[in-house]
């Protein structure tokens, strides 16, 4: 009798959350079911949809308003790599279900998709995306023990907690492996700065990298900030960057504002090398961007999309046939946080019978233990800070695409 009525309870949740995922409309979630199928307008039915004898993975990050390109990335790729698990037998024998809620990189937004997945019954979460969310929410995960892996959350307190890991590295470390970079390969001795000092990304990759390029013999000549508020014409920044004889232009940005100062130094006629770090994977894609404008601009990013090894090779070709464009960073982040979840979920042998906090108990341990060679890195480690332990790569922007360096 206890029996049945769970599976009458089981179906009628499964009912509701498919009816109440439908009136968001088909851009605000996904969900994979445990047959590798996407329902977008959370359509789904049977044992799959309810996650019986299934792993429930959600995720969330902004597929809708101005940062849908990180958002939309980390999901299809998270997608992907649990569409390729399950037709492997899925992890330790069960399939996973996947459901991914839209923030549109808000935090209140966030802990709601947050509170909508907790009552769906998550028990790991790839997220959030951005970093402002991603540490609204963690407040929520540590409460709840809930194991929470954000593939491209980058500012220090996005791993703050036991239950937190990433997969980028944090602010700091892009700021100091940035000066690492341009010092090792002799890049520039004289560089100058253009940050956003109101955004937490921004200013601690730039506090960072001041600190670090000391170290590589790295004069800063200029260093000059803007705001949120003031974020359309930089000229005097540029200005100053060139009056300063600065044959380098470290842009810890995002691409939108990147876009423009590009933009803006052709008009100037000055023509130093840029360079950036994840916050300008996009910069391509920028609406009525002049893309020849960042032929040469170097960035610090994991993941280049003609890497010739057979790995990245298949994701790129896989994705292109799937979604119909090429994959960027954050696709790639999202892809490796899956596999390392199944990682650590092998290693410490869980089951999908599991709750939530027990499955995150498991993988504050087992996260500590695995190596994985994914797309962002080979051998990746993870210390108990929820750090990742990989090399430092860059792209270049070359004929329009980006080409490792």
């Amino acid at each position: 009798m206890k029996k049945s009525m769970k599976k009458l309870l089981s179906l009628a949740m499964a009912i509701a959350l498919a009816a109440s995922l439908t009136a968001c409309g088909s851009g605000k979630t996904s969900e994979t079911t445990a047959a590798g199928e996407k329902a977008a307008s959370g359509e789904s039915s049977g044992a799959a949809a309810s996650g019986e004898g299934s792993f429930k993975i959600g995720g969330i990050g902004p597929i809708t308003g101005s940062t849908a390109i990180y958002g939309q990335a980390v999901m299809r790729g998270a997608e992907l790599a649990i569409e390729e698990i399950n037709a492997d037998g899925g992890i330790n024998g069960a399939q996973i279900v996947y459901n991914f809620q839209d923030d549109e990189n808000d935090t209140e937004k966030a802990v709601n998709a947050y509170n909508t997945l907790k009552d769906w019954g998550m028990q790991m979460l790839v997220g959030t995306v951005t970093s402002a969310p991603c540490i609204a929410v963690g407040a929520e995960s540590s409460n709840d023990n809930i194991f929470q892996l954000t593939p491209s959350g980058s500012a220090v307190d996005c791993a703050k907690f036991e239950n937190q890991f990433r997969v980028c590295f944090s602010d700091p470390n892009q700021g100091a492996a940035s000066a690492q970079y341009i010092g090792e390969n002799k890049l520039a001795t004289k560089v100058a700065i253009i940050y956003d000092s109101s955004d937490v990304y921004s200013s601690g990759i730039h506090d960072k990298f001041l600190s670090e390029a000391a170290n590589q013999g790295i004069e800063i000549v200029s260093d000059e900030a803007f705001t949120a508020d003031n974020n359309t014409n930089f000229s005097v920044q540029l200005q100053k960057a060139q009056d300063s004889g600065a044959e380098l232009v470290f842009l810890p940005i995002y691409y939108s504002q990147a876009a423009l100062i590009l933009a803006q130094a052709k008009q100037m006629g000055y023509e130093p090398q840029f360079f950036g770090c994840d916050g300008l994977d996009g910069l391509l894609t920028v609406e009525n961007f002049d893309t020849s404008l960042a032929e040469n601009v170097m960035l610090l990013t994991p993941f280049a999309a003609d890497a010739k090894d057979e790995l990245t090779q298949k994701f790129v070709t896989t994705f292109k046939e799937k979604y119909g464009e090429t994959p960027n960073q954050f696709a790639a982040d999202g892809y490796d946080a899956v596999y390392a979840i199944k990682a650590a979920a092998e290693k410490a042998a869980i089951t999908a019978d599991m709750d939530a906090s027990a499955i995150c108990d498991a993988l504050k341990t087992s996260m500590t233990e695995i190596s994985v060679n994914g797309l962002t890195g080979e051998n990746m480690k993870w210390s108990k800070d929820g750090e990742p332990d990989k090399a430092p790569k860059a792209v270049k922007i070359v004929n329009g695409v980006y080409t490792a360096m």
